[in-house]
């Protein structure tokens, strides 16, 4: 049963192993229940599915992704939340770890280990300086990916969504377009995170095309 997603919870573990937050890293821990459910059932996770966490934290989000997938993968950078996420996840066997950063992990690889090489889903609360290479890492590396359901600052989620001809439409809303259709589930407030952040966030799905909406033609016909 999931026992973290509530500040009590929350400030326990983090005191239990004298944690301190990392800034260089964009440490914001949710501690909603709410907002945990909205974004596993936006994921649409199921027993079939392997899914790929970026930036598991102390595990919160990864208790709930355990309970609902086959395999969890987590991938957390800092060191330091290694041993935290032992201790969190100790209850689930369908949990790996990574401590690496995701940047530089192969993710086709471990799809092809975990997942048969069949599409993960890919769930994170995603540290805000970093979204922008993380998504466009996945879309463009041809990992095989179901959908991407992410926690992002609420004007990058807009800026995701919006049509051509919007004042925010630009560079991100046409690549993200190009390969997904995005959705914006929920808007976050502030206080549903340990440290509370100092802007709005929101939790975006990117469901991918199953082919692309463009398709360039081939270039030696342009000119024949």
């Amino acid at each position: 049963m999931a026992t973290l997603g509530n500040p009590k919870n929350t400030i326990e573990i983090l005191q239990k192993y004298q944690f301190v937050f990392q800034k260089k890293f964009g440490q914001n821990f949710l501690i909603d229940t709410h907002v945990l459910e909205k974004i596993i059932a936006a994921a649409g996770v199921t027993k079939d599915d392997c899914v790929l966490e970026i930036g598991p934290g102390i595990g919160t989000m990864t208790q709930y992704l355990a309970e609902s997938a086959r395999h969890v993968i987590a991938v957390e950078i800092d060191q330091n939340l290694i041993p935290i996420l032992k201790d969190t996840l100790s209850a689930y066997e369908n949990v790996t770890v990574i401590n690496k950063d995701i940047l530089k992990v192969d993710i086709q690889a471990l799809a092809q280990e975990y997942n048969g090489g069949r599409p993960i889903k890919v769930v994170a609360n995603l540290p805000y300086y970093i979204t922008t290479p993380i998504i466009m890492g996945l879309f463009e590396s041809n990992v095989p990916i179901d959908n991407i359901t992410v926690m992002v600052q609420k004007e990058v989620a807009d800026r995701m969504q919006v049509g051509p001809g919007t004042k925010d439409y630009g560079a991100l809303s046409l690549a993200v377009q190009y390969y997904a259709e995005p959705y914006i589930v929920a808007n976050v407030p502030p206080n549903c995170f340990m440290p509370r952040p100092n802007v709005g966030s929101a939790v975006i799905r990117l469901t991918r095309h199953q082919t692309p909406p463009v398709t360039a033609k081939d270039p030696k016909l342009m000119f024949a």
